[in-house]
């Protein structure tokens, strides 16, 4: 039993040791963290406060939202506390009978906690109310209602603009969980699959990617995350995609591509990143999104192709069955790019010379047979 555990903690810890790092997850969240920031830079989240208080999490705005409401209430009360208090209105105090109060039944701080929220949130409930006897309550009166306008705008702003996030329509686009390598129009390309999970657009819509990769330069140095640009294109072309169904996006791996020395070998023992990234407008709201997903080299599968997802039913819909969405199925693939492009060439050469050979015996033949002719003519002259 012992020996069982230790050999199952032994490849769990196997497994985690031979875990890629991602710059950007499945889900493409970016993976860093910045560290040695001088304070004045954080200062500078402060003074952006409106994205601040859109890109913090959510149970910091309901933090945020509960504490600025109470708090100002609060601060308020203080202040018509304070004016009873000065006019002598509060319970205690000396009154006579010619005694005008400011704000009426406000003998308190709990009365002034209650009138301060009732201002704020424009309940009245009738019970306690201005005099106007004190200019100082007027004066404060407009400012709390200028305030609480001021609060409830903002706060209203925050929420919805959290709630339309573009990074919320970017959830219902899915990419596929592995690429592959296969033949596809006679060349040897990479393969990934997108979906829409909406029936509205993504209008405009823009495909590329980025392979992040460690690299030495000449000089030897060593640059961590060097970026080199992946072209992806789809049949219809390239950019304003008709994005209303699952789409295959392909990358030719010929000879300007970072991919042309790999093989089906050696490809697993690579250290890379492919980042992709999809770009559009949401339809419906008109909101400029991005969708970012990563694949390591253990997540592209060399000589595999796409099982079929899109098919018309016998009313002529066309169905999308995302069952095999991800799914994939071994075909017949070059082991490298020299190999494919090898075996091209010695083909074409080889027709290119039946050809040419098939070509030059049949005008030699006719050439000869002119020259026999006006030869012969010649001699019996």
């Amino acid at each position: 039993m012992v020996s069982v555990r230790s050999s199952r903690m032994f490849w769990l810890l196997q497994g985690r040791r031979n875990c890629k790092a991602r710059l950007v997850n499945k889900d493409g969240r970016c993976n860093i963290e910045y560290g040695n920031i001088q304070y004045r830079s954080h200062f500078a989240y402060l003074l952006d406060f409106w994205t601040t208080f859109v890109e913090i999490r959510w149970r910091f705005v309901f933090l945020l939202f509960v504490a600025s409401f109470t708090g100002s209430w609060f601060v308020f009360s203080l202040l018509w506390y304070w004016i009873a208090k000065n006019n002598g209105d509060l319970i205690g105090q000396n009154h006579t009978d010619a005694h005008v109060q400011c704000v009426e039944n406000v003998n308190g701080l709990t009365t002034a906690f209650l009138y301060s929220l009732e201002t704020q949130t424009t309940i009245g409930y009738g019970g306690r109310a201005l005099t106007g006897q004190c200019a100082g309550t007027v004066a404060l009166i407009v400012f709390q209602s200028l305030v609480g306008v001021f609060i409830n705008c903002f706060m209203c702003g925050v929420i919805l603009a959290k709630i339309s996030s573009p990074k919320k329509r970017a959830k219902t686009v899915t990419f596929s969980k592995t690429a592959v390598i296969c033949l596809k129009k006679g060349n040897l390309c990479l393969l990934i699959r997108v979906a829409n999970l909406r029936k509205t657009l993504l209008i405009g819509s823009q495909i590329y990617g980025k392979l992040l990769k460690t690299t030495t330069t000449p000089d030897g140095e060593t640059i961590i995350l060097d970026q080199v640009d992946i072209d992806f294109m789809v049949d219809a072309g390239k950019d304003n995609l008709f994005f209303v169904c699952p789409l295959t996006l392909y990358h030719v791996i010929n000879k300007s591509s970072p991919f042309y020395d790999l093989s089906a070998d050696t490809l697993p023992q690579q250290d890379f990143e492919l980042v992709v990234f999809l770009d559009g407008m949401a339809e419906s709201t008109s909101s400029s999104c991005q969708v970012r997903t990563s694949y390591i080299p253990q997540e592209i599968q060399w000589g595999y192709s796409f099982l079929p997802i899109i098919s018309r039913t016998k009313t002529g819909k066309y169905r999308v069955d995302f069952t095999n969405f991800s799914k994939s199925v071994r075909v017949t693939t070059p082991h490298c790019v020299h190999c494919f492009e090898n075996g091209a060439d010695k083909n074409n050469h080889n027709n290119h010379n039946n050809q040419h050979l098939q070509k030059n015996g049949i005008d030699n033949l006719g050439f000869q047979a002119i020259d026999i002719n006006d030869y012969v003519h010649v001699t019996e002259m």
